[in-house]
């Protein structure tokens, strides 16, 4: 199970490389869209896999594998972290408490959604 963790925690930190350089090359830098955009989407996706093995009794390795994997190397609460504490220093508050509390509340937002999503295919 450990090496299927790994091998998804893999592709995730790779679609999140890829996501956030696609995301870099068409907006500007000043705020960090890219790693909300990562947070929400995987957020998303772990509401709708949670809602699977949740409310329809998909098997509880898919939770481990694609939840812990790759949702796990998808997201990146450190990032936020980061961004935020450079918004601070460069004296851009309004950009880094929105940033913070913005990726905060659309990834649960997003969550919900997803295993909303899920729940209404009951």
């Amino acid at each position: 199970m450990s090496l299927w963790v790994a091998l998804a925690g893999s592709l995730g930190a790779l679609a999140r490389f890829v996501v956030d350089g696609e995301i870099r090359n068409r907006r500007s830098l000043q705020f960090p869209w890219s790693t909300l955009v990562v947070n929400v989407s995987g957020s998303l996706l772990l509401g709708i896999l949670m809602g699977l093995v949740l409310l329809h009794d998909a098997d509880r390795r898919l939770e481990v594998v694609l939840g812990v994997g790759f949702c796990g190397g998808y997201t990146t609460f450190s990032t936020v972290s980061v961004e935020t504490v450079r918004l601070l220093e460069e004296g851009r508050y309004r950009a880094a408490f929105f940033g913070a509390l913005g990726t905060l509340v659309l990834a649960v937002v997003a969550a919900a959604a997803g295993f909303g999503a899920v729940r209404l295919m009951s």
